[in-house]
């Protein structure tokens, strides 16, 4: 089996190197819409009022207005259940419960794909395939109407697929594309830019969104057609860094006679064996599950926080996540900075220790104070990119020669594996307590554990231990 490409040998190395590295970023300038609007802002806020339509059907019957509770203010969390395969439970935790479904299913796929992935000298069309999966999903979405939610779980379960595994073959050309002086910066710069992306996404939609009615538009077709163009938006921005990076050509030759998803498999059985050979990259890996949980469950439930607790209406919780898209392209870019003074390590520390200030913040938001939860919103901003961009260049580091997209995967495997506790101990919370207040407040742990394990890693020698050559400042 042939492991070359027409595209893997530049005329020029560096000038090539840069080309790739803008063309990379524009994959998370691509996929950063389908996070932000249907993941931080529609998906919750629309699903839930969906399976609440479905609720109020069957309970209109019994009297009492359902969903209200006894100030008469509406809510999911109160008289508004529903069922699924059996279960009951709120129509207001349907989304951290799907949420949590969403990331379990993604243990099985993502590090099979990695591992196929790397493999392969056609990575790019992994890429592809797996963002064109996410991209069509997340524009089906617009046929969740009336009372008919389930048909969004199905598709948004198969976006979310597409998102993660495009994620971690996207994560795998960073080592490829930037020398390891150059990736906190090329890292960072990517994630600024994709939320800068995310940001301009939103903002057009919020456009539409809030002219619903002068347009003569309903307001659940706005949400529908929202779904709709940041499905297309996904795939038209795809086309560049598909474009742009060059094929890689696999370390591993495949025997002849033995296709690329078989070796895949086996490739997958023996990453997860050699890991155990490199225990401080696996440590890293544990502290940043850790912590990212608690950073994906913030953005996920922000805006059902925003409604549900804080009372806030469709517009503010939009304008709240356009806040933080825009000031998270400052604070990736500052993260960056910081990063090239005193190493990624420091930064990330930092960071984390900034992300509980703003828990307690939020905690401490009084409902119907939209100054305040606006404020709280530029604290999330400042510190969203930048954490995560770090950790994933740092991660990279760690990453023995060969092996990118299986370790990626399993970076992405891990993290949609344990970012279901967030999202459930949220959900959970709320049900139990009929408020969401204390949900936020438990969110400081994951935090303060992640700063505790990242101070007792020895980066260096994770490194070394990986066979890679250290940054001068780490």
């Amino acid at each position: 089996m042939s492991t070359t490409s027409p595209d893997t040998t530049p005329a020029d190395p560096v000038r090539d190197r840069r080309r790739q590295q803008r063309g990379w970023y524009f994959y998370d300038w691509a996929n950063s819409a389908f996070y932000t609007t249907v993941m931080a802002v529609f998906g919750s806020i629309y699903m839930s009022s969906v399976a609440a339509a479905d609720a109020r059907t069957d309970l209109v019957r019994n009297g009492p207005a359902p969903c209200v509770d006894a100030n008469g203010v509406e809510s999911t969390l109160v008289n508004c259940d529903i069922s699924l395969l059996g279960l009951t439970f709120p129509a207001g935790s349907l989304w951290g419960y799907l949420l949590s479904v969403a990331t379990v299913i993604q243990v099985v796929v993502l590090p099979v794909s990695g591992a196929i992935a790397d493999r392969s000298q056609y990575k790019k069309r992994f890429l592809a395939g797996f963002a064109f999966l996410g991209a069509v999903s997340s524009s089906l979405l617009f046929f969740m109407a009336g009372t008919n939610w389930q048909i969004g779980i199905v598709f948004f379960i198969l976006a979310n697929i597409g998102y993660g595994a495009s994620i971690a073959i996207y994560y795998s050309f960073l080592p490829g594309i930037a020398s390891p002086d150059e990736r906190d910066a090329v890292s960072t710069k990517g994630w600024a830019f994709g939320y800068l992306g995310g940001g301009v996404a939103l903002g057009l939609q919020l456009a539409f969104y809030l002219n619903h009615e002068a347009l003569g538009v309903e307001q659940s077709m706005a949400v529908r057609i929202c779904f709709l163009t940041t499905g297309l938006w996904w795939a038209a921005f795809t086309l560049i860094p598909v474009l742009r990076l060059r094929e890689t050509a696999p370390v591993h030759r495949e025997p002849d006679g033995r296709s690329v998803l078989t070796a895949g498999f086996a490739e997958l059985r023996d990453t997860f064996r050699s890991a155990k050979a490199f225990p401080l990259t696996l440590a890293f890996l544990g502290s940043y599950l850790i912590y990212t949980d608690g950073i994906s469950t913030v953005v996920t439930i922000s805006a059902q926080y925003g409604k549900e607790e804080l009372k806030h209406p469709t517009e503010v919780l939009i304008v709240t996540i356009l806040v933080i898209q825009f000031v998270a392209y400052f604070g990736g870019m500052a993260h960056g900075l910081l990063a090239r003074r005193v190493g990624a390590k420091k930064t990330i520390m930092i960071s984390l220790a900034a992300w509980i200030a703003v828990l307690a913040g939020a905690y401490f938001v009084q409902a119907g104070q939209a100054l305040q939860f606006y404020l709280v919103a530029v604290g999330i901003g400042l510190v969203l990119g930048g954490t995560n961009a770090l950790s994933r260049s740092l991660f990279s580091q760690m990453i023995p020669a060969g092996k990118e997209a299986q370790y990626y995967a399993l970076y992405e495997v891990g993290e949609r594996g344990t970012s279901w506790l967030g999202p459930l101990v949220f959900a959970a919370v709320g049900q139990a307590t009929g408020s969401f207040r204390l949900g936020v407040l438990a969110l400081v742990a994951f935090f303060v554990v992640g700063i505790v394990l990242v101070a007792l890693i020895p980066v260096r020698r994770a490194i070394t231990a990986a066979g890679n050559r250290e940054p001068a400042i780490v």
